[in-house]
């Protein structure tokens, strides 16, 4: 199963770029690896652990801008047209 984070986040002022860079950081630090630049994806061997990172996630998501998780099997992910 994956986890994974979309976000569009605010870079208008010096704080909410360096917010939206600790977020970024914050997720490769957790095991997220970059899909594209605001699309980050972490493997998970089970929904339990997947519901883990999703609560980590929102704990870490800046107040303003757009965060979005969802949940893909293997299959789905991997069906994926580039």
């Amino acid at each position: 199963m994956r986890v994974v984070a979309l976000f569009d986040l605010p870079t208008g002022t010096k704080k909410e770029r360096s917010l939206a860079s600790k977020f970024r950081k914050y997720l490769l630090d957790d095991g997220f690896d970059m899909l594209q630049y605001s699309v980050y994806t972490r493997l998970c061997p089970n929904r339990d652990v997947a519901e883990k990172h999703l609560q980590r996630v929102k704990k870490n998501a800046p107040d303003s801008g757009s965060v979005r998780v969802l949940y893909l099997t293997e299959h789905q992910f991997n069906n994926m047209h580039i």
